[in-house]
C-alpha cells in the first residue's frame, strides 16, 4: 500500500508587479501587471508505507511547496494527491493525526516554557490517551537521551537539544508519515549524526514512512536509498541515490604512504599530484579507482592507503545542474 500517491500535481502563484517609487504606486492603481510563478509542474510519484525517501533540489526548486501540498497547508492548482488514504485539501482531522511535519527553521515548542509543557499541549491537541502518551514519552526521551532537560525552558536549550525535542513532539501521536524539512540545518556534526541514528531507530521500530528534504548529503545517504530531485518545480530524477551520486562523482584522490623511500612510477589512467620520498597523492577518475589501486598495491613497501572522494558540495551542485 502506498503512503503517498501524487499524479500530475502543479502549483502556481499569481502576483502583481509594481515599479518602485511613488510613480509606480500610482500607476499600479490603474494598470496592474499580473505575473505567474510556477512553483511545481506536472509532478507525479508514489511512496510506499515504511519507505524512507530523500527530496533534493536547489533553493526554489519546489521542495517546501511539495511538502505544504502534501500536508494540506496550501491547495494545488491542478493534479491529484492522496496521503495516507486522504485528500490533504479537505483538511480532515483524522488526516491531520496521520502525519507529522518538522521544519528545521520553524519551532512548535513554546519558547519560554519547559519542553514538558509543550509536549503536554501536543497530547491535548492530538487527544493522545494517557497510557499511550506515557509510553511514547518514555520511549522517545530514552531514545533521544533528553530525560534530564524536559523541565528546562526551551530558550535555554542548545539547537541540537531543541531539535531532538521537536522530533519527539512530532512523533508522540504515532504518525504514519513523517515529513522533515531540513531537520539538521545549523547543527554540528555530532548532533547531526545523533539525529540521524535516532530517526533510523524510530523508523525501524515504529514503521514510519519518511520524506526528508536536506542539502546535507550525509543525511540522505544514511537515511534514504531512494531520492527524488526537483529543479525549477519539475521532477528530473526519481531512483536510487547511490547510483545518482556515483554518476556525478568524477574523481577520487588516493594518498599512498611508503615504509621506505620510493619513487612512484607513472600510473595508467591516473595523475600524480604530489610526490615525496615516503608519500604520493594520486588523482584518478571514479571509474578508474580499482585499476589504480591494483597498480599501487603491486608495488612494495606500502604502509598506508587512503581514498577520498571529491567534495560532497561540488557533487551536489552537479546533481542540481543536470541529472
Amino acid at each position: 500500500m502506498n503512503s503517498i500517491t501524487v499524479n500530475k500535481l502543479s502549483k502556481e502563484y499569481r502576483y502583481f508587479e509594481k515599479a518602485a517609487g511613488l510613480r509606480g504606486s500610482i500607476q499600479s492603481l490603474f494598470r496592474r501587471q499580473t505575473k505567474v510563478r510556477q512553483a511545481l509542474s506536472d509532478f507525479s510519484c508514489t511512496i510506499g508505507e515504511g519507505e524512507f525517501v530523500g527530496l533534493m533540489g536547489p533553493n526554489g526548486a519546489g521542495k517546501t511547496t511539495l511538502i505544504k501540498l502534501l500536508t494540506g497547508i496550501i491547495q494545488p492548482t491542478g493534479g491529484q494527491v492522496t496521503v495516507n488514504g486522504f485528500c490533504p485539501a479537505k483538511g480532515e482531522a483524522t488526516f491531520k493525526k496521520s502525519f507529522a511535519l518538522v521544519m528545521g527553521q520553524k519551532s512548535q515548542l513554546w519558547w519560554d516554557l519547559p519542553a514538558s509543557d509543550s509536549l503536554l499541549l501536543t497530547k491535548a491537541i492530538y487527544a493522545i490517551p494517557d497510557r499511550q502518551y506515557r509510553e511514547a514519552l518514555a520511549y522517545f526521551t530514552g531514545l533521544f537521551a533528553v530525560e534530564n532537560i524536559l523541565s528546562i525552558p526551551v530558550r535555554k536549550l542548545s539547537l541540537g537539544e531543541r531539535m531532538k525535542l521537536e522530533l519527539i513532539a512530532a512523533l508522540l501521536h504515532s504518525p504514519r508519515l513523517l515529513l522533515l524539512d531540513e531537520p539538521t540545518i545549523g547543527l554540528d556534526a555530532v548532533a547531526q549524526r545523533q539525529i540521524r541514528d535516532m530517526l533510523k531507530t524510530a523508523g525501524r521500530e515504529r514503521g514510519v514512512t519518511l520524506l526528508l528534504t536536506s542539502h546535507y548529503t550525509e543525511d540522505l545517504l544514511e537515511l534514504t536509498k531512494r531520492c527524488i530531485v526537483l529543479r525549477s518545480g519539475r521532477k528530473i530524477y526519481d531512483g536510487d541515490l547511490q547510483q545518482l551520486l556515483a554518476r556525478h562523482s568524477l574523481a577520487s584522490t588516493i594518498t599512498v604512504a611508503f615504509s621506505a623511500a620510493k619513487k612512484l612510477p607513472a600510473l595508467a589512467g591516473a595523475e600524480i599530484l604530489q610526490q615525496s620520498e615516503y608519500a604520493a597523492v594520486i588523482r584518478t577518475p571514479k571509474q578508474q579507482v580499482e585499476n589504480c589501486l591494483q597498480q599501487v598495491l603491486a608495488l612494495s613497501d606500502i604502509a598506508d592507503i587512503k581514498i577520498v572522494d571529491e567534495d560532497a558540495t561540488l557533487l551536489v551542485e552537479r546533481v542540481y545542474q543536470g541529472v
